[in-house]
């Protein structure tokens, strides 16, 4: 498996990095975002802290922002995604969410 990585957006401003890679998932807070003054964690689960985050499965904030029933069938139809592969939905369909958060592919 290759490493697969997003940009994490929270109210247009550059929140941190998102990282798929051999060993699981992992989320790091920009620094720079970090020292804006009154940011907020993009998830009470994801609170403000310079170390990273780890999970041997997609971290279950991240698993929320993507589609579910018809919308997800119509992702999984038209792009010829796997259901499966939780990352690749995320990178494909969380780019203009509704929430706060947006996700941005980084490219190698």
């Amino acid at each position: 498996m290759s490493n697969r990585s997003a940009k994490i957006w929270m109210h247009g401003y550059f929140a941190g990095i998102y990282v798929q890679d051999e060993i699981g998932y992992h989320f790091t807070y920009n620094p720079t975002y970090l020292s804006i003054e009154g940011v907020q964690p993009i998830s009470l689960t994801l609170p403000l802290q310079e170390t990273s985050f780890h999970s041997l499965t997609m971290i279950p904030f991240f698993d929320g922002l993507i589609p579910e029933g018809w919308l997800l069938d119509i992702a999984v139809n038209n792009w010829k995604l796997d259901p499966r592969d939780r990352m690749g939905l995320l990178l494909l369909c969380c780019k203009d969410t509704i929430g706060a958060v947006s996700i941005e592919p980084l490219s190698k």
